[in-house]
């Protein structure tokens, strides 16, 4: 049986293992990525990762700073079938119009459910219990095409986005399997997806910048758990009249207590600051301050000299 023809669309990391399962499964002609970037310390312009891997496998690489700089030379690359996984830019109908059966998109989470740019850290700040993946068919609104198959898994309460995205990624890649074997087999499902939509939007740093006094304890552990792989969360910590922005790695919920928001409630060994939240109290397990290592958040607290009765976790 002949092959498809692929070209894969994909920037980041996590979209490298799919890159490597289509050109495994498929006659891969051509990988599209964002434009190079200036990345690292030293802010050099480097590939990104898709870009990376494809080179070393020997894979075609574009790299336009706007998809339609690229529209003619991805036209003339005859293809059956486009792979979409976390490429970051908007398909208009010519580039739809392409491949022989269509586009098909790998997103993380259930859709309807999650439409958007970060459906996984939105499933954690959501507080949602259960997501999954989905292999869709692109058309012209975000993330409403056909459903082409779904996997789920649960959320459990100790995962936050990296554990998520290390449960994901296997799961994608299991349906991508499947789907290519099914598009190989001429078996092309479109099933319209049912439901009330929800969004997934891009997280911004302003939207990190958590305060106790503001948000209840149940919202702001679940903020932490999803901006695990950034940005970063932080709450503010003000002492002897300055006000610095401190790093939360861990939370965990503690229970209701009365005080005033964005203080001290407790301090213990082994589990960390107890902080009263606008409603409820959170534990901070782990932090790390500007400049140093993560460490247990009772460690900050003893060496910034703070007490139960503080009310320092405040702008």
């Amino acid at each position: 049986m002949t092959r498809l023809k692929t070209v894969f669309f994909g920037t980041p990391d996590i979209a490298v293992p799919f890159l490597e399962l289509t050109r495994e499964l498929t006659d891969l002609q051509l990988a599209v990525t964002q434009a190079d970037k200036p990345r690292g310390r030293g802010m050099e312009v480097s590939p990104c990762p898709v870009k990376a891997r494809a080179l070393e496998l020997g894979v075609p690489v574009l790299s336009p700073e706007k998809l339609k700089d690229s529209f003619d030379q991805i036209a003339a690359v005859p293809f059956d079938l486009g792979i979409v996984v976390a490429y970051g830019k908007i398909f208009r109908p010519n580039f739809l119009a392409l491949p022989k059966l269509g586009l098909i998109n790998v997103h993380f989470s259930l859709l309807p459910h999650l439409r958007g740019a970060a459906p996984v850290q939105q499933a954690l700040i959501q507080g949602y219990t259960k997501t999954g993946v989905s292999t869709f068919w692109i058309r012209e609104g975000m993330d409403d095409g056909p459903l082409f198959l779904q996997k789920e898994t649960d959320i459990l309460t100790q995962d936050n986005a990296r554990t998520l995205f290390e449960k994901l990624v296997p799961l994608g890649l299991e349906a991508l399997k499947e789907t290519i074997t099914h598009a190989q087999n001429g078996d092309l499902p479109k099933i319209p997806q049912m439901g009330e939509p929800t969004l997934a939007p891009m997280i911004s740093k302003e939207d990190a910048l958590l305060s106790p006094a503001e948000l209840d304890a149940v919202t702001l552990h679940n903020k932490v758990r999803g901006l695990a792989c950034g940005p970063k969360p932080k709450i503010p910590f003000t002492h002897n009249g300055k006000t610095e922005w401190l790093q939360a790695v861990r939370t965990e919920p503690g229970e209701n207590q009365p005080g005033e928001p964005g203080t001290v409630l407790r301090i213990e060994r082994n589990k960390g600051i107890l902080v009263k939240c606008k409603e409820g109290s959170l534990w901070l397990c782990e932090v790390h301050p500007a400049g140093k290592k993560p460490m247990p958040a009772e460690a900050f607290a003893n060496g910034r000299g703070v007490k139960p009765g503080d009310k320092v976790f405040v702008e």
